[in-house]
């Protein structure tokens, strides 16, 4: 039996295991990939992604199953202490109205743990689905816009980047302050990234060089801006995958994500890494590739990834936290060290990551 000093039995029962400190320097996109077990694998991810002290779970937006909005409901509320937020939606998809009012319903539906985040997209995308490409000058206004609504602000005869409006508004009693996020690739859009954004989220794969650079390039454009550049959160995205998955799904973490991205960027990426253009067309070329009928990670066979790993140089992968767990905790701390103010664990579930964490806490090296 025990006393009141220390409490009834049930009380034990009912306390369960320790929850371990929020670790708020890491995130972990929910549904990573083409969410191929569909959207309610969100709900478990979301859980464990906080059971494990993760502090920021990230949802990326695509349209099929994917619906920012309705995710972000789902993620914020089975979760009581990590951060949601979207990297990254579009701005130019729903009216700025609607965006706004969404956004803050997330900021109070969870207690203030929700960013907003934003991103340029695929312009051939946007192209075949008759969509305006989004411009520099629209995201920028974007930011501006929404944060003046959320101050309780009419605006009156809008006619800027965003379209022409009569008028603009959400509530006067609004005194929301809800961060918002960029997701940027380009030195233009990381210029803006540190003009007007809180957060600014970086692509996977690029190199330790790539990093520094970008992370320069976000403060600098601050400071200019009169801000505090340590007010302005830059995440590396690092592709995390341990070799204690199957060797099968860390290609397809690796070298199938990898591939998909050179698909439909690859001249960017390629240009932004300073990586030689000749391989890439060497892989655009290749019959195997061509021969795919959508994005790599999501159609491609085991067979044929293993026979794209044969086109892309191992240098291009080495960007990325593989290895042991041990192995893997110290690459994301070397994200750190190169500059980067967050990490995102990317392109692993919680589940996955659980003995990288591990190691990470413990300073397993």
């Amino acid at each position: 039996m025990l006393d009141s000093a220390t409490g009834t039995a049930n009380e034990f029962a009912e306390a369960g295991p320790p929850v371990p400190e929020l670790l708020s320097e890491l995130g972990f996109y929910l549904l990573a990939g083409a969410a191929a077990d569909g959207p309610a694998a969100l709900i478990h991810q979301a859980r464990r992604g906080e059971e494990l002290g993760l502090g920021t779970a990230f949802i990326s937006e695509r349209w099929n199953v994917k619906e920012a909005s309705s995710l972000t409901g789902a993620a914020c509320a089975v979760t009581t202490r990590m951060r949601i937020a979207t990297a990254a939606t579009n701005h130019n998809t729903r009216h700025p109205l609607i965006t706004g009012s969404w956004a803050t319903t997330m900021h109070r539906l969870s207690g203030g743990r929700f960013t907003l985040g934003i991103g340029r997209g695929i312009g051939a995308i946007y192209s075949g689905f008759g969509i305006p490409a989004v411009t520099t000058a629209q995201m920028e206004d974007f930011a501006a816009v929404m944060r003046r609504l959320w101050r309780g602000e009419v605006i009156l005869n809008y006619d800027g980047p965003l379209g022409k409006y009569p008028v603009l508004f959400l509530d006067s009693d609004f005194r929301e302050n809800i961060p918002l996020g960029l997701v940027a690739f380009g030195p233009r859009t990381l210029e803006l990234g540190g003009r007007a954004f809180d957060d600014v989220i970086l692509h996977t794969y690029f190199t330790p060089e790539t990093l520094e650079r970008c992370v320069g390039t976000v403060k600098t454009a601050a400071e200019r801006a009169g801000r505090d550049p340590g007010t302005v959160r830059v995440w590396s995205c690092l592709a995390t995958v341990g070799d204690h998955l199957p060797e099968p799904l860390r290609l397809h973490k690796t070298v199938a994500r990898l591939a998909t991205y050179l698909q439909g960027y690859g001249d960017l990426l390629v240009r932004t890494n300073n990586w030689d253009p000749a391989v890439l067309q060497r892989f655009r070329e290749d019959p195997v590739v061509q021969s795919i009928p959508g994005g790599i990670d999501h159609k491609a066979t085991a067979q044929q990834i293993e026979h794209i790993a044969e086109l892309i140089p191992e240098e291009w992968l080495r960007p990325a936290a593989t290895g042991t767990s041990a192995q893997c905790a110290q690459r994301v701390r070397d994200e750190i060290y190169y500059g980067a103010d967050r990490v995102i664990l990317h392109g692993a579930t919680p589940d996955e990551l659980a003995p990288i964490l591990d190691a990470y806490r413990n300073g397993q090296r």
